[in-house]
């Protein structure tokens, strides 16, 4: 199958990309390279340009009109910028992801998994989250997110669109075979931090918040391996309808699905871990908290695993070894272009 993806030189998308492609499939890349990596296209069908330029759209798919459903990712993702900046987290995100929706209908490309984030649950007691959890976007970042679900489902219910939205938990690690990986300068990303000071980049590592209502006061988050992010929204496209049948058939056509661990990992236990698979102490400090941030959540994933036969399979050592090997050969993979 061809699929396209949206914000396909992005980390999670360049990753989903490799994955599909081992499935089998044949992902078409369309991404503005305002924040992706164009050597992440390499060897690949790429479009440039921006997801709400219509006839842009419209060119992909005259020139494929085989492509079988959409993976939207493109979008801005820093929390702290996005308080920052929220018009242009509201623009890029929700302004465009319209336009995008609405050339799709036109197109009559009515097959969308949007990759969503757990970043819009409410925090609940015990911290464990299912898809009917209460939602409590806590940044303009997280409001983008919801905002950009809420138009989705309403083009589903009215115009015979189908949706899954795949709220996904904290991705880490990298592509196993080192293909990509996060690829940003200072990332805020709190393994890319770690790495940072391993690497000797960063001085310390800063533990941003120790007042949370949690086991150790840190927060607390799913972290699931990108490898098992990307094999998920393979296993979405591969099981659009099925997922569809399995769910009953919902009326207005849109599916939420959870994607993680089941695994709830604080702060200082991940700093554990990574110091178990470095054999060295990290070193770190304690801080506030950051502008938009909350005490956390970790996933229920039983409903991924009934409507899509999917697990996560990596363990978060393997995560952290990965963006390890990924931070010693990111610049080597990416030489020193901007883009």
């Amino acid at each position: 199958m061809k699929i396209l993806v949206t914000g396909g030189a992005g980390y999670i998308g360049s990753t989903i990309a490799s994955a599909l492609e081992e499935a089998g499939h044949t992902p078409v890349i369309l991404d503005s390279l305002v924040t992706g990596k164009k050597e992440f296209t390499k060897g690949r069908i790429f479009y440039q340009g921006d997801i709400a330029d219509g006839n842009l759209v419209k060119q992909v798919f005259s020139e494929h009109p085989d492509i079988y459903a959409t993976i939207h990712c493109a979008a801005l993702i820093v929390v702290p910028e996005s308080t920052e900046q929220p018009y242009e987290y509201y623009r890029e995100n929700v302004g465009k992801s319209l336009e995008l929706f609405h050339t799709l209908n036109e197109l009559g490309a009515k097959r969308l998994v949007f990759s969503s984030s757990a970043s819009i649950y409410d925090v609940v007691p015990g911290f464990m989250v299912t898809e009917d959890a209460p939602l409590k976007p806590s940044s303009p970042y997280a409001r983008t997110k919801f905002i950009m679900e809420m138009i989705l489902r309403d083009f589903c219910a009215a115009y015979g669109m189908r949706g899954i939205a795949l709220r996904y938990f904290n991705p880490i690690g990298a592509d196993p075979k080192m293909r990509t990986g996060l690829h940003v300068d200072s990332p805020t990303h709190i393994l890319g931090r770690m790495v940072d000071v391993q690497l000797g980049k960063l001085e310390r590592f800063t533990i941003t918040g120790t007042d949370y209502p949690t086991r150790d006061g840190t927060g607390i988050r799913d972290y699931i391996h990108v490898w098992d992010l990307a094999r998920a929204h393979v296993k979405a496209v591969e099981g659009f309808e099925t997922a569809f049948e399995r769910a009953g058939e919902p009326e207005d056509g849109y599916l939420v699905i959870n994607l993680g661990t089941g695994n709830g990992v604080t702060v200082r236990e991940l700093v554990t871990a990574f110091e178990k698979v470095t054999g060295q102490p990290l070193n770190q400090a304690d801080g506030p908290a950051r502008p938009g941030d909350v005490a956390g959540s970790f996933c229920n994933a039983d409903t991924a695993k009934r409507l899509l036969g999917w697990q996560a399979e990596l363990s978060i050592e393997q995560g952290i070894s990965d963006a390890l090997k990924w931070g010693e050969m990111k610049d080597k993979v990416l030489g020193k272009s901007k883009n």
